[in-house]
């Protein structure tokens, strides 16, 4: 058996927030039990970047620029936004000319009208975007955190996620298929159902829910997150007696360096 390091998918996710009375919900799915990465898990919506994503990139008409510089190339941002829509039917994108979001009762039109056949790769994103004359909001996605699968694993990521402030009225809707149900819920109602055992949550979801649950509020979050240098983790897997240990860099912000990894 070969002992090199399988290669890393680019792979992008968003934590759409949303405030509420006493702090802020998160938009979280249960990934259906048969797929093969993280079955049975809550997590954000998301997925691999494909080579659509890359074609957007040579029609700027289709998109309004985003984090630039050292952060996330466009094609992870692209693809974080069209995987949203693909596994919630949220819509991060506006009206061409228009700098209003787009109205939850278009978006409403056009995951119905679209969603599927887009899933089943029967059309591509650029056209549902130039057909309904739509804009990528790439500019309300802040990078918030950068994650590689451990080397030792055979299915591995390299994964950006983004924060993004949910569109008014879209509500989101899991899509039967790749995700089984879907919820609004606090950082922290995700972690104590973790804990109880009410839900899966895989390590880099676990460490980033933590992170995120010390903002008060959406815009908290999103200004402490436009304040930070992004770091790059990608956990050493080992063992400390019969527990097998994640190390992770100190420096990373996760209010530790080693963790014991159940599995997940």
């Amino acid at each position: 058996m070969s002992n090199e390091a399988s290669v890393a998918r680019p792979a992008s996710t968003i934590l759409l927030l949303r405030d509420r009375a006493d702090g802020f919900d998160v938009f979280m799915m249960v990934r259906h039990y048969q797929i093969e990465f993280a079955s049975g898990a809550l997590v954000f919506p998301g997925g691999s970047v494909d080579a659509g994503d890359r074609d957007i990139i040579d029609k700027p008409e289709l998109y309004a620029c985003g984090a630039q510089g050292e952060g996330p190339s466009l094609d992870f941002q692209i693809a974080a936004i069209r995987e949203t829509f693909e596994e919630s039917g949220i819509l991060l994108a506006r009206p061409r000319g228009s700098d209003q979001l787009v109205a939850a009762s278009r978006a409403s039109e056009i995951e119905a009208a679209h969603r599927t056949a887009l899933c089943e790769g029967k059309i591509s994103f650029a056209e549902i975007l130039a057909t309904n004359q739509l804009v990528l909001a790439l500019d309300l996605l802040v990078p918030y955190a950068h994650w590689i699968t451990p080397e030792k694993l055979p299915k591995r990521f390299d994964t950006w996620f983004f924060l993004a402030e949910a569109p008014p009225e879209q509500l989101g809707m899991h899509d039967g298929k790749e995700s089984t149900d879907s919820i609004w819920l606090s950082p922290r109602e995700a972690l104590e159902g973790g804990e109880s055992g009410r839900f899966t949550l895989p390590f880099p979801t676990t460490r980033n829910l933590i992170r995120l649950g010390k903002q008060p509020s959406v815009g908290d979050a999103l200004a402490f997150s436009r304040g930070q240098t992004v770091m790059t983790v990608m956990p050493i897997m080992g063992r400390d007696g019969d527990k097998r240990t994640l190390r992770i860099p100190a420096e990373a912000g996760y209010d530790g360096e080693v963790f014991e990894f159940n599995g997940n």
